[in-house]
């Protein structure tokens, strides 16, 4: 019994690629012609059996022919129906196993087709979430980058801000700083100026104190040196007084003769502070005038002098001429 081929005009070869929308139609048709092979086969395998069953049950039913020619007959039939039969079983083997290998080829490339269209949606999602991703990287990178603009822009703006701020903030540093400088200036020029004036009054000043000192000096000079002329004029007056005194006293005690008239000795005498004669020093003269001066000296012990210290100063080694009167 011969089946009919089903027909191939849907099938796809192994790795074909079915284009996008029909793998699910071509595995709704792959199915349905498994599902109805599956039945023509359990179909013919019944068929089989009924076959063998009638076989069997009729084969010792007698003919309505002479008994030689039926036992032939049937035994040529049994023969030949066991061949046919197996034929047949042979050939539905055959079929069968090459419809099983077409199905499970059929069901492979329908799994293939599954695989692929698995894999495609896999690899159509990848690549929609590979596009998203892409997409929201693009935008991510897009929005990363106007906002590093605007942040570079925002920045530029803000250190020409900064740079004018620091500008003005200089400026005006310099102007502060010249204006200090200016009034600096100012202020040593006037201190500068004080302190001159000051100078100039300080030595005014001190020119016409030392003009002052000066002519008090000088008018101080005048009246010690007046003062002085006056007291050496008074001292040499004492001096000269207490001189003759003494001189007379040494002539009261000078003892004379007729020898020394028209003669001279000078003597040399030191007087303490009471007039008490402490020496008696001989110089040029006549010999015997002077022993007989020096021993007057000393017999009279002590000669008058002065209270006065600047009297006596100049009286404390007296010098004088002895001459006899005779």
């Amino acid at each position: 019994m011969k089946q009919t081929e089903p027909t191939r005009e849907t099938k796809s070869e192994p790795g074909e690629q079915a284009p996008k929308g029909a793998p699910t139609a071509s595995m709704k048709a792959a199915l349905v012609k498994a599902v109805l092979v599956h039945l023509g086969l359990v179909v013919i395998f019944l068929v089989g059996m009924d076959f063998d069953w009638l076989t069997r049950e009729r084969s010792p039913q007698p003919m309505l022919q002479p008994d030689v020619e039926i036992v032939q007959a049937t035994a040529v039939d049994q023969a030949q129906v066991e061949q046919a039969a197996q034929r047949i079983r042979d050939q539905r083997e055959a079929e069968q196993r090459a419809e099983e290998q077409r199905v499970a080829e059929l069901e492979r490339r329908a799994r293939e087709a599954e695989q692929r269209r698995q894999r495609e949606e896999q690899q159509q999602r990848e690549a929609a979430q590979r596009a998203q991703r892409e997409r929201e990287q693009a935008e991510a990178e897009a929005r990363r980058i106007r906002e590093e603009a605007a942040a570079e822009e925002r920045r530029a703006q803000e250190a020409a801000e900064r740079r004018q701020r620091e500008e003005a903030a200089a400026e005006q540093r310099r102007q502060e700083e010249a204006e200090r400088q200016r009034q600096e200036a100012e202020r040593r020029r006037q201190e500068e100026e004080r302190q001159r004036q000051e100078e100039a009054e300080r030595q005014r000043q001190a020119a016409e104190r030392a003009e002052r000192e000066r002519q008090i000096q000088e008018e101080l000079a005048a009246e010690r040196q007046r003062r002085e002329q006056a007291r050496q004029q008074r001292v040499l007056t004492e001096v000269e007084r207490y001189q003759a005194l003494i001189r007379q006293a040494i002539q009261r005690n000078l003892r004379t003769d007729a020898s020394m008239r028209g003669r001279s000795c000078v003597l040399t005498i030191s007087l303490a502070r009471n007039g008490f004669v402490t020496n008696v020093e001989v110089g040029e003269g006549d010999r015997a005038v002077c022993e007989a001066g020096r021993a007057a000296a000393l017999r009279a012990g002590t000669l008058p002098v002065s209270e006065d210290p600047d009297v006596y100063e100049e009286m404390r080694q007296i010098r004088l001429r002895i001459e006899p009167e005779v």
